[in-house]
């Protein structure tokens, strides 16, 4: 099998195993990105957090998306949270750069991320 054939299988692959909305749309999630050093997300979700508002109610001690309890793991809530709420006012996922969207759910354990479709 020639090298084209392969890559041209893997990117259907890909495509078929995409989560989709019946109306076309991917499912998109907020996360913080991995390359942002931690001070520049903990200004960005004191953003989210405070003027932003983004409910940060469940990334608070004792509730469901406290653990792990790192700033990344709490920015990429609140990003997400805020994203989910107001993208379709026009609202982004960028946070100075400190964010990127995601096809790949990132709930985990009791801590369950929103998607508004």
């Amino acid at each position: 099998m020639s090298i084209v054939l392969l890559q041209v299988l893997f990117a259907l692959l890909l495509v078929v195993t995409i989560p989709q909305k019946s109306d076309g749309q991917f499912e998109q999630w907020c996360i913080a990105d991995d390359q942002t050093p931690d001070d520049e997300l903990l200004m960005a979700l004191d953003w989210a957090c405070g003027r932003g508002g983004a409910d940060c109610s469940k990334i608070q001690v004792n509730q469901p998306c406290y653990f792990p309890n790192t700033v990344r793991d709490h920015a990429s809530y609140a990003f997400n949270n805020y994203y989910q709420k107001l993208k379709h006012k026009g609202a982004s996922c960028y946070f100075h750069a400190a964010a990127m969207t995601t096809e790949l759910d990132p709930s985990h354990k009791s801590c369950r991320y929103e998607f508004i479709p």
